[in-house]
């Protein structure tokens, strides 16, 4: 095999105690390492370590799943990113946010600040977050519909990189001989005016050192696809099998290319769940114990959740029932559906098992192996045209990412096919991608309103 002519991206997706479920459970787990900012910053820095792109947090405006299920309650992730940023140097710091109960002026300015205080590694993972829960924490009886909530995020996204554009990148002048500190005819109000906001701006940060934040989007769903190739730089996404990810990947290319962007400007990351022992055999003890610790009781209430069913209804020794919701039926989270039906109808699993097989990562991809197994899953599918990388998201942490930093991470060094060493110092360049140009740079006063002096 020649020499690729690429390099794979890798993200490490931090949960808490791991991925896995029952994780928290294993003697060597910190159960209250959640709220502990020096348990974040030992796997940023264990990440960066590995000379990993980014690390990655989740999040949600609600209290997720079941408080006897596992570690639940969670930090704001931009603030925690924060903190980490103050103990790296290189890695990228990507956290969720939803476009359905923030406002872009507020959640613009947030990501802008993450930017500068990390030195340009700031990415925003952009969600529409599903579920009636989240609604009532802010005053809404239920969530808004499927197709809305990715038509506010299209302009929510839009405004936010107009509010990152209203400071050209040498609006600041601190000219202390003049003692002109700003230029005011390159700071400019928005004056957005859409269907579901109106922003006049400008922001109150100046450009930041990657002029946006990456935009990060893990929809896979149609209308989560077709946001992504508009917007999306880097995708995390979940498939249980090559064929149905090698399709995913050449879809979601097309669509970019269809919308006038470059194919090569959007990353598709699917996550992978590596349990890693030094023999097969103890990969796969270590994933046996892992989901003999699973409650059934507080799995099946969750995966009863998901598929809009009650619990009586799933037995565990059975199949799942044949007259399931329809994916038109399902208002959030669609794509996960439909891959969790998906495999358990293509495997025939009973419920018990399914729920072992979700229990390590949601419906992502688990694979139980060795260093050497685990750089050969990753490289078979970067070759197939499945990936331009992945979301890596070790089941138990810290031991999970230590163990594949220190022995998957040089397997596929030495295969040339991950970076030895940064050549880059902001997110974005670790991704390959450019420095956006600043959409209203050189336009006239009569184009853009411009704000009165404020210095």
């Amino acid at each position: 095999m020649s020499e690729p002519q690429r390099h794979l991206h890798l993200n490490a997706f931090l949960m808490s105690t791991g991925h896995h479920e029952a994780s928290w459970r294993l003697p060597e787990s910190d159960p209250l390492s959640p709220t502990k900012v020096e348990h974040y910053q030992h796997l940023a820095r264990t990440a960066e370590r590995g000379k990993l792109d980014s690390i990655f947090f989740a999040d949600s405006p609600v209290l997720f799943g079941e408080v006897g299920r596992r570690p639940a309650g969670k930090l704001e992730p931009t603030v925690l990113l924060t903190a980490i940023a103050a103990a790296t140097q290189k890695i990228g710091l990507i956290a969720t946010a939803s476009t359905t109960y923030n406002d872009p002026f507020n959640l613009a300015r947030r990501f802008a600040s993450v930017d500068w205080v990390s030195g340009g590694r700031a990415g925003w993972n952009v969600v529409t977050t599903a579920g009636p829960d989240a609604a009532r924490n802010f005053g809404v009886d239920d969530q808004p519909a499927h197709a809305v909530r990715y038509e506010r995020a299209a302009e929510f996204i839009d405004v936010a990189q107009k509010l990152w554009d209203s400071w050209e990148d040498d609006a600041v002048l601190a000219d202390k001989a003049e003692g002109v500190w700003g230029d005011d005819n390159k700071i400019r109000a928005i004056d957005h005016q859409g269907k579901h906001f109106r922003v006049r701006g400008p922001l109150n940060v100046p450009r930041s050192p990657q002029g946006h934040p990456l935009i990060v989007q893990a929809g896979s769903s149609e209308d989560g696809k077709k946001l992504a190739a508009q917007y999306a730089e880097a995708v995390f996404t979940a498939h249980q099998t090559l064929a149905d990810a090698q399709a995913f990947y050449g879809d979601l290319k097309a669509r970019t290319a269809a919308v006038g962007r470059d194919p090569e400007g959007i990353k598709i990351l699917p996550g992978i769940v590596p349990v890693i022992g030094s023999t097969e055999a103890e990969a796969l003890k270590l994933e046996r114990e892992l989901d003999e610790l699973i409650k059934p009781e507080y799995a099946r209430e969750q995966l009863a959740k998901t598929l809009r069913l009650k619990p009586e209804d799933l037995p565990l020794d059975r199949q799942l029932p044949a007259d399931l919701p329809s994916e038109d039926e399902i208002e959030g989270a669609k794509s996960r559906y439909t891959l969790i039906v998906e495999l358990a109808r293509r495997e025939q699993l009973t419920v018990r098992q399914l729920i072992g097989r979700l229990g390590g990562g949601r419906g992502h991809r688990t694979f139980s192996g060795t260093p050497e197994q685990v750089a050969d899953a990753i490289r078979d599918w970067f070759f197939a045209g499945a990936a331009d990388g992945f979301n890596i998201m070790p089941p138990v942490l810290p031991s999970g990412l230590e163990t594949f930093v220190d022995h998957v991470v040089p397997i596929l060094q030495q295969r040339g096919l991950f970076r030895t060493e940064y050549t880059a110092s902001t997110l974005r360049g670790h991704y390959g991608l450019a420095r956006p140009e600043n959409r209203f740079a050189g336009s006239s006063a009569q184009q853009l309103t411009s704000i009165g002096s404020a210095f």
